[in-house]
């Protein structure tokens, strides 16, 4: 059994690198490069001060409540992360493979799991609780907040997967309390 484990981990390894350097490859096109990261640098934080500002300032009292929770999921969420990028050490995809073109700044060393990418979806999950009407605008960006971080050579597509896995889960976790 520990062998079939092994190859499979080791067959799911090589398909997330393939599909991470396929997808890498789309930002040697100037257009798509300046997309991602313009959506990658939005997803630093700056498109999500400007949603729960927007949200203070469109519904006054009633949107500091969910401001504020947002804000607080956020703070776990970066202390989640940066914890397991501690404990598990994975590099980043241009660090080992040769054909990862970097075109991205790293925020940090590690690769896994994905901060944007579970930001991305923790703040659109709390979001989308209290503002339904918001989908239209926060789910595609949230999508391309995490595509960006695979095409901009900063993370491998399971990164990203369990970046958005810890987002919905801590989103989800958040309104039990």
């Amino acid at each position: 059994m520990p062998h079939k484990m092994a190859l499979y981990l080791h067959w799911m390894h090589r398909m997330d690198s393939t599909l991470c350097i396929r997808l890498n490859r789309t930002s040697h096109n100037r257009w798509v490069r300046r997309l991602f990261r313009l959506v990658s640098r939005l997803g630093d934080g700056l498109f999500w001060y400007a949603v729960m500002l927007g949200i203070v300032l469109g519904q006054g009292s009633t949107g500091i409540l969910p401001t504020l929770h947002m804000a607080l999921v956020g703070m776990a969420g970066a202390m989640l992360y940066k914890w397991l990028k501690q404990k598990t050490l994975r590099p980043r995809p241009y660090e080992v493979h040769q054909d990862i073109w970097l075109t991205g700044i790293p925020l940090d060393r590690f690769s896994f799991p994905s901060g944007h990418t579970l930001h991305a979806v923790a703040f659109t999950t709390v979001a989308l609780v209290y503002y339904p009407a918001l989908a239209s605008l926060l789910v595609p960006f949230a999508v391309l907040v995490g595509m960006s971080r695979i095409v901009l050579g900063l993370h491998y597509p399971s990164d990203v997967l369990a970046g958005a896995l810890l987002g919905l889960s801590l989103a989800a976790l958040s309104f039990a309390f």
